[in-house]
């Protein structure tokens, strides 16, 4: 059995409302994506949904994977990061290993003929999920319209993106509180600054968040390798701290674990894809850690998350991300419920990326803004100050 082919695709669509944090407050409403396929001799093929930017390098790292057996997934994982071991898996090469990998997970479990849940031996189809609507953009009542929507799903978990105003935070926090309540269920509450605090601010604003409301976490309170910061917040505030979503291999994560910085580990597909993820979550449980699993298009990464025995729950964003996919899984009673179908249950509809394909340049313009903002962690910036 041979890998044949590796073949991309990249797209821009239009989301169903802006997206933005306290680094990019007047938000987005547009995306690129790269459609990922790898093909077999057995005329079945691996998907995933990738980084436009990653294409130049999953098209020089595909040379390792041609004429190889598409079934022995982590080997070909290790191939592609020794491959990378000068320039290091960051960036590119690290979006290219990601949605290689995730597509390799994909075309094993359909050789398999069942979902990658089973693939990766979990017992369970349920994943707990909690919601977030990277919401800086939005009005309150757009905001709680979200959140009540989640909550109509028995989702009471949410995550506020946080850090411009004080004040305006503790009210919105109240707006997603009472929203997700609606569910009947206490409501689970958490906030994510996006690196845009010093430690002592964030130590500042979580403690006056606490004096009124309890947070499950505060969410990257300081700079993602910033070991003694972390865990200066997680010492200083009742919430735990939350981290890793910018961490891209196993070894970003060892300070932070060693030196007691993180409560809640954060993986993705950007963990270095499934292989790299399972590697980090495994090193957290024994560490005696908790795992949350970042958010994807079409929650394909729940498949992952389902065989994780210190995994908590998994944000959901949602946002119309997945009009390019048809999606075998949906929430039910707050868990994404995942399917049968064989693979990650995630597939192309090829009319509809026909009708976003883009050439690669539009894509990248069209991809997630990935700015700081200045003066964040520095000093405090007032929120009409431009970016």
């Amino acid at each position: 059995m041979k890998i044949t082919a590796v073949r991309t695709r990249p797209y821009v669509l239009k989301l169903t409302r802006p997206l933005g944090d306290a680094n990019s407050p007047d938000g987005f409403d547009t995306t690129g994506g790269l459609a990922v396929f790898i093909d077999s001799d057995e005329g079945v093929t691996g998907v995933a949904v990738g980084s436009p930017g990653a294409e130049a390098a999953i098209e020089s790292l595909s040379t390792l994977i041609l004429g190889m057996d598409p079934r022995g997934v982590r080997g070909l994982w290790q191939m592609m990061v020794d491959a990378s071991f000068k320039g290091g898996n960051e960036g590119d090469a690290n979006g290219a290993i990601s949605s290689i990998d995730v597509a390799l997970w994909d075309l094993k479990a359909k050789l398999n003929g069942e979902p990658v849940w089973k693939t990766l031996g979990a017992s369970s189809r349920r994943v707990r999920a909690y919601a977030s609507g990277i919401d800086m953009p939005l009005s309150d009542a757009e905001m709680g319209a979200f959140y009540e929507q989640m909550a109509a799903g028995g989702v009471h978990g949410g995550k506020l993106k946080v850090g411009l105003d004080p004040e305006s935070d503790l009210r919105r926090l109240g707006v997603m509180k009472d929203a997700l309540e609606t569910s009947g269920k206490r409501a689970e509450l958490m906030v994510d600054s996006n690196e845009y605090w010093s430690p002592k601010q964030a130590i500042r604003h979580v403690s006056a968040f606490e004096e009124q409301l309890d947070l499950v976490w505060c969410e990257e309170p300081a700079r993602r390798w910033d070991y003694r910061g972390l865990r200066k917040v997680s010492q200083s505030v009742r919430a735990a701290v939350a981290t890793g979503e910018n961490l891209n291999h196993i070894g970003d994560f060892l300070a932070l674990m060693a030196n007691e910085a993180v409560d809640v580990v954060q993986v993705g597909s950007g963990t270095s894809g499934i292989t790299g993820a399972l590697q980090v979550a495994e090193m957290a449980y024994g560490f005696e850690l908790p795992v949350s699993m970042m958010n994807c298009p079409g929650n394909f990464m729940a498949h992952l998350a389902a065989v994780l025995p210190n995994h908590i729950m998994m944000e959901v964003v949602g946002a119309g991300r997945e009009a390019v996919l048809e999606v075998d899984n949906h929430i039910e009673d707050g868990y994404i419920v995942l399917g049968d179908a064989p693979g990650l249950g995630v597939e192309f509809n090829t009319e509809k990326l026909e009708e976003l394909a883009v050439d690669p340049t539009a894509a990248r313009t069209g991809a997630v803004p990935s700015r700081r903002r200045r003066g964040a962690a520095l000093y405090p910036v007032p929120a009409g100050e431009p970016a």
